[in-house]
């Protein structure tokens, strides 16, 4: 258990992969108070001036990454990246008018999968095969 700990606490040591902060659309400059995290095994979004909040979610909850930019978002090289997880607290992680939008997007991808792959997670959807569990038995 104290091993477990200490490995989580190593987690968050680690030096962060990608820095990015959210940008307005117009130009694509860096004026909100929103900053994304990337590290090999977590993400960290910090929001806000006056309150502010920080969210965590571990990189083998992804489960998967999606790509968006509009019409404008492409003008000015910015994208939206959407990471899909398996965390309570929030189960769609947007990473809002990014730059390099899709180097984190392919390097959210490997790094998920190289922390389940670490930690022995299998994720397993339920796919309505109509079979019970009672059906089984006989």
């Amino acid at each position: 258990m104290i091993e477990e700990r200490n490995d989580m606490q190593m987690d968050f040591d680690e030096d962060a992969q990608y820095t990015e902060r959210k940008r307005i659309l117009f130009f694509g400059l860096p004026w909100t108070f929103t900053k994304y995290n990337i590290k090999p095994s977590v993400i960290t979004v910090d929001a806000g001036l006056f309150k502010i909040e920080e969210n965590d979610c571990y990189m083998y909850k992804v489960q998967d990454v999606k790509l968006t930019a509009t019409l404008l978002e492409r003008m000015f090289g910015l994208g939206t990246v959407i990471c899909y997880t398996g965390d309570v607290t929030t189960p769609e992680l947007r990473l809002t008018h990014i730059k390099h939008s899709r180097e984190v997007k392919n390097y959210i991808l490997k790094a998920s999968e190289i922390a389940r792959m670490k930690r022995r997670t299998l994720n397993t959807l339920d796919i309505g095969a109509g079979a019970d569990i009672d059906d089984l038995d006989s």
